[in-house]
């Protein structure tokens, strides 16, 4: 009896989400004609919408943060959906970033004369239509519909259904600034149902979409990783590594090293497993071990890590696999470089990984061998960030390597096709 009742309701969301998806396709036409000028000012118009309705946005965030209360999420859940009045203002900040970022589309690069006469090169235009899906935070509406919007894009936005009062009210802020300044509305559909139907029907609807992004937690990533039938651009978990190398200056490791685990405890491009050259073991783990205990941070060690630093626990075979996002950290002695990429190779997810050297050498084997999205040298892994890179703003980070690697911001977000000019050129 339960299938049966629920078919016309599954039937329902499937008909509204390919009406969506016509529409964003449509508008996605409309996107990839407009000028600059207009994104900017579409960017701009929604910056100041969501300012004058601060006070609807936190009324609307305010139903959310109830009905989440009352269904138990913890504390920490509580915070991401939140919204007051200094991240409202962060949400217009942002967007206001994003229009004053270089526009990627219509870029013309590589145009070069043939034998033939002609000129070949290659023009930067839109992916199309973008499905994001994303849990929690309200700020990725914005964020998101700002990316697009300046890339030219359509997007079609699912965010988590803990937020969908929050999304709501911001997409309506979204919708009017495109409106003020003549760009279609459709050009960022926010779904207005927290069925997870809709999730099923966006991720396999290739006649209408081009790209589909997920942006939250593994199991989110694993579940449209595994059923879409669109495209994704996505990382599933950072387990990030820094190498010591025997070549290392000492105090830079230190501080690389430190500051790559305890910046920040849950982001993607926090150092998970710290790697040492057995030289440089005995010198080096005692210091960071003492660092790193009075920070909290839980150490888990090989036999060489717990011979030197006796309070470290036993790492075992999982701990390696493991992307934390907590205040624990992997220690292992490896004889030297080569071990090295090879630990990474084995037990790295291709997100960030940094070598900490003074030698050139060693430091361009790393950079070529190793097969991550990012690959840094004396530098700390949390730099793996859009902003860092200068892109501005970053939709996600990918660690796939088509049509996108690493942070992904607005060239990410568009395509290269062939142009070739001629006059009166024919092939003989």
């Amino acid at each position: 009896m339960k299938t049966a009742s629920r078919e016309p309701e599954v039937l329902n969301i499937r008909q509204y989400m390919q009406q969506v998806g016509q529409r964003a396709r449509q508008a996605s036409r409309k996107m990839a004609s407009a000028e600059t000028a207009a994104k900017n000012a579409a960017l701009e118009a929604i910056s100041a919408a969501i300012e004058r309705s601060a006070d609807s946005l936190v009324k609307a965030n305010v139903k959310d943060l109830d009905a989440a209360a009352r269904a138990g999420i913890d504390a920490a859940q509580l915070d991401r959906l939140a919204l007051d009045s200094p991240r409202i203002a962060a949400m217009a900040q942002g967007l206001r970033q994003i229009a004053g970022l270089p526009d990627p589309v219509g870029e013309i690069s590589g145009l070069n004369y043939r034998p033939s006469g002609i000129q070949v090169g290659r023009m930067r235009v839109p992916l199309g239509v973008i499905g994001i899906i994303y849990e929690s935070r309200p700020n990725v509406t914005a964020d998101a519909a700002g990316l697009c919007v300046k890339s030219g894009n359509a997007a079609i936005l699912r965010g988590g259904s803990e937020a969908l009062h929050s999304n709501q009210a911001i997409a309506a802020c979204i919708h009017k600034g495109l409106v003020e300044v003549g760009l279609p509305a459709d050009a960022v559909q926010v779904i207005d149902t927290a069925d997870r139907a809709a999730v099923g029907e966006l991720i396999r609807m290739k006649e209408h979409v081009d790209v589909i992004v997920p942006r939250g937690g593994k199991s989110l990533i694993e579940r449209i990783s595994q059923e879409a039938t669109v495209p994704v651009i996505k990382h599933l978990h950072g387990v990030c590594h820094v190498y010591i190398d025997d070549k290392a200056d000492l105090d830079k490791a230190v501080r690389v090293a430190f500051n790559a685990k305890t910046q920040r405890y849950g982001t993607c491009n926090t150092m998970e497993t710290l790697l040492v050259a057995q030289a440089v073991a005995d010198r080096v783990l005692p210091v960071l071990g003492v660092m790193y205990r009075d920070k909290g941070v839980e150490l888990r060690g090989c036999d060489a890590t717990r011979r030197i630093l006796p309070w470290a626990n036993a790492a075992t075979d999982d701990d390696w696999y493991t992307e934390y996002l907590a205040p624990i950290l992997s220690i292992r002695v490896v004889p030297g470089l080569e071990e090295a990429i090879e630990h990474i190779a084995r037990y790295g997810s291709q997100h960030t990984d940094a070598i900490v050297t003074e030698d050139i050498t060693c430091a361009r084997r790393f950079l070529r061998e190793v097969d991550s999205s990012s690959v840094m040298v004396n530098a700390s892994t949390r730099f793996a960030d859009g902003f860092e890179y200068g892109l501005g703003a970053e939709i996600g980070i990918s660690t796939d390597k088509l049509h996108a690697r690493g942070p992904v911001g607005l060239e990410g977000l568009t395509s290269q096709k062939f142009i070739v000019l001629g006059d009166g050129h024919i092939r003989k």
